[in-house]
């Protein structure tokens, strides 16, 4: 049974704000939810699974306490509060169809939602200087990158992300809405929110846009010209043999930077100045924006990263063995 037969709003003066909004699935293919269900059920196990076996084995394993594996199980953090802010709206679409979401949890959501991929962005340019340093500088590696300076690195990182989308909750609350109450996803989007209102929202757009570009934007740059820095590097040395090794280990970053980076900006590309597009098309790239990337990421980490591998081994031959 359906639970979005009604929205009521409030009323103060001119002032209209609906109590909650309509969140949507696949459009066209509702009645094959529950079968579409089964690959994100998949995809957020592998998410769950994937960012926590990564997580466990830093922990645990002594050899991996490096600076590259620290900002490696932020990521894998990040990841992991991306899935638990989708998963349950999402999956309640496709298994209960229950489609209404209070307005101030809409904007929690959204606040999360936002605050994670923009935390995601900086850990990934963390990522990049990482790679730079221990390829152009190695010997200064351990001193610059030290402990201390790691875990600054990561609380400016979450105070960076949580500041600068502070705002946003506050501009979409003295908006003024009508009518139109559904949502193109099944999660809360700040541009979806913002094309609701019947309001003047160009303070919105304009803070959006600065927020938008002043961190991802500018955390973009500094990944390229981190990588222009390392392969003017790694053109230097010697040998061919010293080039492939040197790259190899960047290739797993390169990876999460290409399936992070390609879908937010084509969904936000697609929300502001792509009205004519079929709504499949957004809502497909919304979903590998906030879904792929925390599903891929620990599986290419696991993969190319030999060290993450043979912890992984160790840690379940371990377990063989106290079993038997």
């Amino acid at each position: 049974m359906e639970h979005d037969s009604h929205t009521t709003w409030e009323f103060n003066g001119s002032f209209y704000q609906p109590s909650a909004f309509l969140m949507r699935g696949i459009p066209g293919l509702e009645a094959f939810h529950h079968w579409i269900s089964i690959p994100f059920c998949v995809l957020y196990l592998i998410a769950l699974l994937g960012n926590c076996m990564i997580l466990f084995i830093i922990k645990k394993t002594q050899s991996l306490h490096e600076p590259m594996y620290y900002f490696l199980s932020m990521l894998a953090a990040t990841d992991l509060g991306l899935v638990l802010c989708t998963l349950p709206t999402t999956l309640g679409i496709f298994w209960f169809n229950n489609r209404r979401i209070d307005f101030d949890a809409c904007l929690t959501q959204m606040y999360f939602i936002h605050i994670l991929s923009f935390i995601e962005s900086s850990v990934l340019l963390a990522m990049a200087f990482d790679r730079f340093i221990a390829i152009s500088h190695p010997l200064r590696y351990p001193s610059i990158l030290t402990k201390t300076t790691v875990i600054k690195i990561g609380l400016t990182i979450i105070l960076r992300g949580t500041v600068s989308l502070l705002p946003i909750p506050f501009l979409l609350k003295r908006l003024t809405y009508c009518g139109k109450t559904e949502l193109s996803h099944s999660f809360c989007f700040h541009p979806d929110i913002m094309n609701l209102a019947c309001a003047d929202i160009k303070v919105n757009i304009f803070y959006g846009m600065i927020a938008l570009f002043s961190t991802v934007g500018m955390d973009f740059i500094c990944i390229v010209l981190s990588y222009i820095l390392i392969i003017k590097t790694v053109i230097s040395l010697a040998t061919k043999e010293e080039c492939l090794k040197a790259l190899n280990t960047c290739v797993s970053h390169i990876c999460a930077v290409l399936i992070f980076f390609i879908p937010m900006i084509g969904l936000s590309m697609i929300h502001r100045f792509g009205k004519n597009f079929p709504p499949l098309v957004n809502t497909l790239v919304a979903y590998t924006y906030l879904i792929i990337p925390p599903a891929l990421n620990p599986i290419i980490y696991s993969i190319k990263s030999s060290h993450i591998r043979e912890a992984l081994f160790r840690a379940l031959r371990r377990k063989c063995e106290s079993e038997w």
